[in-house]
């Protein structure tokens, strides 16, 4: 089960990665941020359970980087929308 969850993970992340560069998605959309945070956020704690600490800290990182990056998405698109 350990490898479908990495990649799982992974594809994630990748989705995210080839929409951006395909310009499908921006890197600040809301479902880009959402893709990016669920799977670092996946592989960060599958790098717990496994005791890699270096994949934890990259990880772990990115999961935090992509949630301030979904809060200030958020936050702007619901400002954006208060009359």
């Amino acid at each position: 089960m350990e490898p479908l969850v990495q990649i799982g993970g992974a594809i994630l992340i990748l989705i995210a990665y080839v929409a951006a560069q395909l310009g499908v998605l921006r890197p600040d959309a809301v479902r880009y941020l959402v893709l990016n945070l669920v799977g670092s956020a996946v592989l960060a704690a599958d790098a717990w359970w496994g005791h890699q600490w270096g994949f934890v800290l990259l990880e772990g990182v990115w999961a935090v980087v992509s949630l301030g990056g979904l809060v200030v998405a958020l936050r702007s698109a619901r400002s954006s929308s208060i009359p």
